[in-house]
């Protein structure tokens, strides 16, 4: 790998890694639902111009994927972010979406998987478990369970990207603004209160953190990744990107003081080793074809 794309892997894994404390910084302030709409309505004003820069036949699945990987996705994710009590946890369970594609993979497009990436998924799914049985975590469950919702979400807008041709990330990137945005805003009208006052008083580091999520880690981060895996295989690059969950947490405890027990560290360390297990293991396949 060549050192400008080693240092975009980095780059991209600082960019998400922190992307979780700036979620936390913005869901303090501003109703998830409210922030989430803001923050792809700004996404989608800035691309506005490559929406009509899709396939006729690929519309249908661009919106799918706005709707599972923006709507559902995005939408569970800051609600989770919101309720959990670190954002230890959210980095953590965030990272079933490996597995949940993989299972999916097997279901819907009748993929075979052996022995070593079942032992990765179990592996996955129980350092979860340990977690969620974290005495601490107990007191916000709802909030990891939405994050484990959001995981499964954007698992199945990841099994229909897999089908998409000719649909750049950008492109892609408008739709899910177009989608997401007017559709979250209008959710927050429905279930939330206090927007107005949310947004009169909410700081600059508010709406620094709505800047970030947006522009940061939607734009620069993805269209660094976009790169990467222009260069290089799927299965070279996103090993790589596990990185990103352990600054979400070594971020979470330098900067808003998140405590980590011993359970929380086990279990944080079983679903990054069951998440590199597939990985690696997917890898190897795809090296070995003809």
């Amino acid at each position: 790998m060549a050192p400008i794309d080693i240092a975009l892997v980095l780059l991209v894994n600082l960019i998400w890694g922190f992307n979780f404390v700036a979620a936390k910084v913005g869901v303090s302030e501003l109703p998830p639902m409210l922030l989430t709409g803001i923050r792809f309505c700004a996404i989608g004003l800035v691309l506005s111009p490559l929406i009509l820069r899709v396939p006729r036949d690929q519309i249908r699945a661009v919106l799918w994927v706005a709707l599972t990987a923006g709507l559902c996705h995005f939408g569970l994710l800051f609600i989770g972010i919101g309720l959990v009590g670190d954002v230890s946890s959210a980095a953590v369970a965030i990272q079933l979406n490996i597995p949940f594609v993989t299972i999916l993979s097997v279901v819907i497009l009748k993929e075979t998987i052996r022995w070593r990436r079942i032992l990765g998924i179990v592996i996955a799914f129980a350092g979860v478990i340990v977690i969620g049985f974290d005495p601490r975590v107990f007191s916000y469950l709802d909030g990891l369970l939405l994050c484990v919702a959001a995981a499964f979400s954007m698992a199945v807008a990841m099994i229909i990207m897999r089908r998409m041709r000719g649909v750049g990330v950008f492109t892609l990137q408008a739709w899910m603004g177009l989608v997401t945005g007017p559709s979250m805003l209008l959710f927050s009208a429905l279930f939330e209160t206090g927007q107005g006052a949310a947004v009169t008083n909410a700081s600059l580091l508010a709406w620094a953190a709505v800047a970030y999520t947006a522009f940061g880690s939607s734009l620069i981060a993805h269209a660094a990744n976009f790169r990467l895996l222009q260069r290089y295989p799927v299965t070279t690059t996103a090993p790589l990107m596990l990185l990103s969950p352990v600054l979400g947490i070594v971020f979470g405890v330098l900067l808003l003081d998140d405590a980590l027990t011993w359970r929380m560290i086990g279990g944080s360390l079983m679903t990054l080793a069951g998440v590199g297990i597939i990985m690696l293991r997917e890898r190897k396949i795809v090296g070995a074809a003809p």
